[in-house]
């Protein structure tokens, strides 16, 4: 056709004159009339700037080559065979190269904000286990101390759990629940016990799942993280996910017929001695949608990927604010621990049954007792105290998070994250044309490269992205999709239906909750040992095979005549302190003793006039 003729007879052309100018050249300069023979000198300077291989492999003249597998021409030629070989190893280079740089922003974009939101998470828990210690260290001194290490653990599994560990929130809040009740009970509701054996902590904290001392307050505390730290734990995952996709398309292994077609696109105009000619756009697009054509798959998921991440960054820092969530712990905790002093008596009085009653000291009077004594009394009815008052402010102002920068920081980067990310949706539906952009082709030109030839235009068919269209690729075969590009496409979709179940699943889930897990159940009925399974309760199967396994050991003990633990009752009217073996070890259980008490008739009072307000 004239069309494909006229480039070849221009190139031809443009040969011969470049051949009669270096001959006048050479006879201006060195007065030799004889034409000098073509180069590869310039196929030789790009074969060594562009570092595809050593220099002995490229000829000093054009030759007639005949082993040439993929740059095969008539004319006699500046290539060898082993120069194809180091060339298809230079496209594989730098077509990861390539796409390094296209993923660059994004990649560095997904890692610093994975760095930025666990910072941010790791800084709200600090802040919120600061609160939740300074809580005991003010409104309950007795057992501050021994509070400190449930308290660590808990923001420790907290941390753990947004991080991707295999725990929940639920284990972590009931396991401090569990730890926190010995303490409670021996410092709080009977303040004569001292030194608690480990068997007897133990029992408690097994009785703990049982009586539920602290009502509804732990379930309430498991119900408010668990929405806000489930949304950061799956936003960690999901930043992670992100890297591994970029990752897996950065070294995906080009085919035989990709590298072929590369090398045919960049370096066979090199074997004519044409270094500075580039592709036709179209050629190029063929060239790299072919090559990429199972990368291109991902876009549907990735599209999926981005709304997910949306979905989210607006649940962690909005409807379920994570911040609002954790300055609600030490609130929590401190009314579970004035419900269970409130439901002292009945608490103690199923403790008896499965625990025993604890072994009491004998302890000489001392001031150091009567000082101890004092300040238990007057800690209880200030906290009692400053609980009602504190709950009478809950009633008329709801909690709101701080306006501190930890908050912003954590909006902000959040906002501008997603609005990045945004962007990216098309990030692997139009790779190839980011690839085909630049400096890679002849935009601003009359001539490029298409394959064979310097032609004026790339006359065929430009296919479209996708797997399907690469059936009609002119320049190279498409055979399938790559397996571990596959996988990758199965593991993001799994990935964004497991995210899509999981809200829907927790959201029935924490409905059922609220509506059904005794709304209509008393605080004394839930002390009395009556609660279900979302209390930490275990099924009514595992709650009587725990009680029968505590008679058991009871009973055991009883059978070796071991004497059983008895409690240390002060009085605060006193200097004297009594031992009693058959007491009840609790402050409502010797109201006859302490009538004359003022500061006991001081701390009644107080706790009858908060648990009315309440």
């Amino acid at each position: 056709m004239a069309g494909d003729r006229s480039p070849r007879v221009l190139s031809r052309q443009r040969f011969g004159f470049l051949l009669l100018a270096a001959a006048a050249a050479t006879g201006l300069c060195g007065g030799v009339s004889a034409v000098k023979s073509p180069s590869c000198h310039e196929v030789r300077t790009a074969f060594q700037i562009r570092q595809i291989g050593p220099l002995k492999l490229v000829p000093d003249v054009p030759t007639a080559e005949s082993d040439l597998q993929i740059c095969q021409h008539r004319a006699p030629t500046c290539c060898t065979k082993k120069m194809e070989e180091s060339y298809q190893t230079a496209v594989r280079r730098e077509r990861t190269q390539n796409i390094q740089a296209l993923n660059f922003e994004l990649k560095y974009m997904i890692v610093g904000h994975i760095t930025a939101f666990q910072e941010a998470f790791e800084s709200l828990l600090r802040s919120a286990e600061n609160h939740t210690t300074s809580l005991f260290e003010t409104a309950y001194r007795t057992m501050a101390k021994e509070a400190a290490e449930p308290v660590k653990e808990l923001f420790t599994d907290l941390s753990l759990y947004i991080l991707g560990a295999e725990t929940t929130v639920e284990n972590a809040v009931l396991r401090f629940f569990d730890s926190l009740f010995p303490l409670v009970y021996s410092r709080l509701i009977n303040p004569g016990i001292i030194d608690l054996s480990e068997e007897y902590t133990e029992c408690l904290r097994l009785t703990r799942q049982d009586i539920n001392p602290f009502g509804h307050y732990s379930k309430e505390v498991v119900t408010e993280l668990s929405k806000s730290l489930w949304a950061s734990r799956m936003l960690n995952q999901a930043l992670n996910m992100g890297i591994e996709v970029i990752n897996t398309t950065e070294h995906a292994a080009l085919t035989k017929e990709c590298s072929r077609a590369l090398v045919k696109m960049q370096y066979c105009p090199h074997c004519q001695g044409l270094t500075l000619i580039r592709p036709c756009v179209g050629y190029c697009l063929n060239v790299m949608r072919g090559c990429l054509a199972s990368v291109s798959e991902l876009d549907t998921q990735w599209r999926e990927y981005i709304s997910t991440l949306e979905y989210l960054t607006n649940e962690m820092a909005g409807s379920h604010d994570l911040e609002l969530a954790l300055l609600r712990i030490n609130n929590s905790i401190n009314d579970a621990i004035l419900h269970a002093q409130l439901n002292g008596p009945q608490l103690s009085a199923t403790v008896d049954k499965v625990c025993g009653q604890p072994q009491e000291r004998e302890a000489k009077p001392s001031p150091d007792n009567i000082v101890q004594a004092k300040d238990m009394s007057e800690t209880q009815a200030l906290t009692m105290a400053h609980s009602a008052n504190l709950n009478n402010k809950r009633s008329s102002l709801p909690l709101k998070a701080s306006k501190n920068d930890k908050s912003r920081r954590l909006k902000k980067i959040s906002r501008e994250f997603i609005s990045y990310m945004k962007r990216s949706r098309t990030f692997y539906a139009s790779i190839a044309e980011r690839l085909c952009d630049g400096d890679l082709v002849m935009r601003d030109s009359s001539t490029c490269w298409n394959g064979e030839d310097v032609v004026e235009s790339y006359t065929s068919r430009v296919v479209s992205n996708g797997l399907k269209a690469q059936i009609n690729n002119p320049e190279l075969k498409v055979k399938g999709l790559d397996p571990l590009i596959s996988h990758l496409i199965d593991k993001l979709h799994h990935f964004n239906q497991l995210d899509t179940e999981k809200t829907k699943l927790k959201l029935e889930r924490w409905a059922s909750r609220e509506s059904g897990s005794g709304g209509g159940k008393s605080e004394a009925m839930e002390s009395s040992g009556d609660c279900d399974d979302e209390d930490g309760c275990q099924g009514s199967g595992d709650r009587i095979h725990t009680t029968d396994v505590l008679k058991e050991k009871k009973a055991y003990s009883e059978d070796r005549n071991e004497p059983k633990p008895t409690v240390k009752k002060i009085d605060t009217t006193s200097t004297t302190t009594t031992t009693k073996s058959s007491s009840k070890h609790n402050l409502a259980g010797n109201v006859g003793n302490l009538a004359s008490s003022s500061s006991f008739f001081i701390v009644t009072a107080l706790a009858i006039l908060w648990h009315c307000l309440s």
